[in-house]
């Protein structure tokens, strides 16, 4: 008897009608639990998450959506044990799960740090300024703010955790809620990781909704604002892609489809080498992890013609190794696929790709599994087959068989390896192995454009490299034609995505008042109080303390010279000035920043703790000696940090705008500097 699941809306745990859709186990092909979405009103949905949802996280600053993200990593990280008895019922070994599980959680862990390359505001500042007008009266900048609709999320059943994850991570650190839609075959541990998530109160009413069900009808509702991303097969995308409301409302819809991904052996890798062995081991993992049940699996084995047979005798020993059965039995290495319906779609595209190669590799004397029955489970034994015409063989650019499949190919040279690759006509991932840097350059600068990720690998990256099939957070996943032209994660591309970008145009005061960030032409605020003396949540944007002025002498220049070590000759060597760009003796750039910081530090003990760095300086106009010069520092961004530990200081980082200038007014080097700065104790 299945156990009913239930979907998450309008801020409560609501039971489907009906009988719902059966979910079965599929290591024993017993049904578990039954989802539904029938009679569910997604328009009322979509309202809450616009008017509950948004509103709650987009009062919140980038540094604290960050930091709800790295709370809610540490709550999933520490309970994560509890989902793999779970995940082992998808099919999925301990390895598969610690792919999704953990995986999932690094990624909001990754995006959880990403915070620090954001603004301690609800909104991104783009790119500089643009001067528009001579006088830098009117100007205009970008800014990034948080659209006010929902992100859609509709799921692949491989990767339950980590597929819902991925997505949430960044759109909630963008500041835009979600109604997340898994795959029903699979539904049942995204509900059991949801169901902790909320149960935490970690996230804001309205943030996160889950539907277990098939979700027919989610899209019919959606608006401008909302955004679609979908994970699963080319041709349900299309269709998805096509939804008349995503037309007529022009709803960015990301899709990553499942694409016919490639492994090249490089021409230099010859059977003995580091690089083979390497190749052989990276295929094998992917043709064998989460079953073959990856939208990154390697489908097409791409070598040179001349080492077919070593290839696939390596990768049928490899292949014979892998013990399939149950997950929870320690020596099995391979699941079984999600469900006996999931089994029957790769035996029938099987079938296609036998039309165009030939089955040189599957497990002798059938499957032998290893603690379950194989009739009732959904089990299957890797398949390798070899395409010895694949110009002519189109099949194994076109069929995928989403399971434990794969085909080798031969090529002649390393252009005819790159026309294979990219005959799949789109790929979210492929792999040239291989220790020739010149073939390495080659095969990117002329595959790059049908890949969305090209991994190179050699004995130089292997002990870290995550592989083949491992989209990192702070990389993009997606990939062009087929593997669907969207783009997930990226870092902060990524976010970006969940951002509407608008160009702001007006006086520099008032675009500074707009962004929360002093730019250039904007009205100073001179305060008798130094800005040093000042606690971090006392100082204001624009605050500006104009220093004390001090003229260059040609002491200060050989001073200098001689403490630093740098003996340039336009600083120490007039007879070598002609046919260059300056008249004389010209100050070190390092002696203005250093004389400039004389100029503007107070050097009582105060709440400024440390110099945290320099993010740019220019040096925009010769000082000679003779040149008197004065400095106008003023705060122009400030970023809250929290605390690490309990006995911690309070405190953020301040940015400063530096300007030093000289006795006619003009700019002779401006740069922006940090510094850390104490809050008061009583905030």
């Amino acid at each position: 008897m299945s156990n009913k699941l239930n979907n998450f809306i309008l801020g409560q745990w609501m039971p489907h009608e009906g009988s719902g859709f059966l979910q079965y186990n599929a290591i024993t092909g017993d049904p578990i639990y039954s989802c539904g979405s029938d009679g569910i009103n997604y328009a009322a949905l979509m309202k809450y998450a616009r008017q509950i949802g948004g509103p709650n996280l987009r009062k919140m600053t980038f540094q604290q959506r960050g930091l709800m993200l790295k709370k809610l990593a540490l709550h999933l990280h520490n309970i994560r044990k509890k989902y793999y008895p779970i995940s082992y019922l998808t099919g999925a070994t301990k390895g598969d799960t610690w792919i999704d599980v953990d995986g999932g959680i690094g990624t909001l862990f990754a995006y959880a740090s990403l915070r620090r390359k954001f603004p301690d505001l609800p909104y991104y500042i783009d790119g500089e300024p643009a001067n528009l007008s001579k006088e830098g009266t009117f100007i205009g900048q970008h800014i990034m703010v948080p659209k006010h609709g929902v992100a859609i999320h509709i799921n692949a059943f491989n990767f339950p955790v980590w597929g819902m994850l991925e997505k949430l991570a960044v759109n909630l650190l963008a500041g835009v809620p979600a109604i997340v839609k898994p795959s029903e075959i699979t539904s049942f541990l995204a509900e059991a990781v949801v169901r902790d998530i909320i149960q935490s109160g970690i996230l804001p009413d309205g943030a996160l909704q889950l539907i277990c069900g098939k979700g027919h009808g989610i899209l019919d509702g959606v608006c401008a604002q909302d955004i679609v991303t979908f994970t699963g097969s080319a041709s349900t995308g299309r269709m998805l892609k096509n939804h008349p409301a995503i037309a007529e409302n022009a709803v960015p819809f990301n899709m990553e489809a499942d694409s016919l991904n490639a492994a090249i052996l490089g021409q230099d890798a010859a059977p003995g080498t580091a690089v083979f062995d390497l190749f052989i081991r990276e295929v094998r993992k992917e043709i064998t992890v989460k079953c073959g049940q990856k939208c990154t699996a390697i489908r097409r084995i791409i070598v040179p013609e001349q080492w077919i047979e070593e290839v696939q005798l390596a990768l049928s020993q490899e292949l014979q190794k892998i013990t399939i059965g149950n997950p929870e039995l320690e020596e099995v290495r391979m699941g079984a696929l999600v469900s006996k319906a999931q089994q029957e779609k790769v035996l029938q595209q099987v079938e296609l790709l036998k039309k165009a190669s030939t089955l040189v590799y599957e497990h002798p004397n059938g499957i032998d599994v290893l603690g379950a029955d194989p009739e009732k489970g959904a089990f299957m034994t890797p398949m390798l087959f070899l395409n010895e015409d694949p110009f002519n063989k189109l099949e194994s650019h076109q069929v995928e068989a989403f399971g434990p499949v794969g085909t080798i190919m031969p090529y002649r040279d390393l252009d005819e390896a790159i026309a294979l690759a990219n005959l799949g006509k789109g790929s979210l991932v492929s792999t040239i192995a291989t220790a020739d840097e010149h073939a390495a350059r080659h095969y990117v600068l002329n595959a790059a454009a049908f890949h969305g990720r090209i991994l190179m690998l050699n004995e130089a990256s292997a002990k870290e490299s995550t592989g083949h099939g491992s989209p990192m957070p702070m990389l993009v996943h997606g990939g062009p034609g087929r593997a669907g032209g969207g783009e997930e994660m990226g870092g902060m591309r990524g976010v970006m995505h969940y951002l509407q970008r608008t160009a702001v145009q007006g006086h520099p005061s008032m675009l500074t008042a707009v962004t929360g960030t002093f730019l250039p032409g904007s009205a100073y605020k001179e305060t008798e109080i130094h800005p040093f003396r000042k606690h971090f949540e006392d100082l204001q944007i624009g605050e500006t303390h104009t220093t004390a002025k001090h003229t260059v002498t040609e002491t200060d220049i050989v001073n200098f010279a001689n403490l630093s070590g740098d003996h340039f000759y336009a600083h120490v060597d007039v007879t070598a000035l002609d046919g260059t760009i300056f008249e004389q003796r010209v100050a070190h750039g390092y002696y203005i920043l250093s004389k400039a910081a004389g100029l503007f530090v107070d050097a009582r003990k105060g709440p400024v703790l440390l110099n945290y760095g320099i993010d740019e300086f220019r040096f925009t106009k010769p000082v000679y000696p003779g040149t008197t010069i004065g400095v106008r520092l003023t705060v122009k961004e400030k970023i809250s940090q929290e605390k690490r530990e309990e006995n911690d200081i309070k405190k953020g980082i301040v940015k400063w705008l530096v300007e030093v200038y000289d006795q006619v007014g003009e700019t002779v080097a401006r740069g922006v500097i940090l510094t850390m700065v104490r809050c008061r104790e009583d905030s």
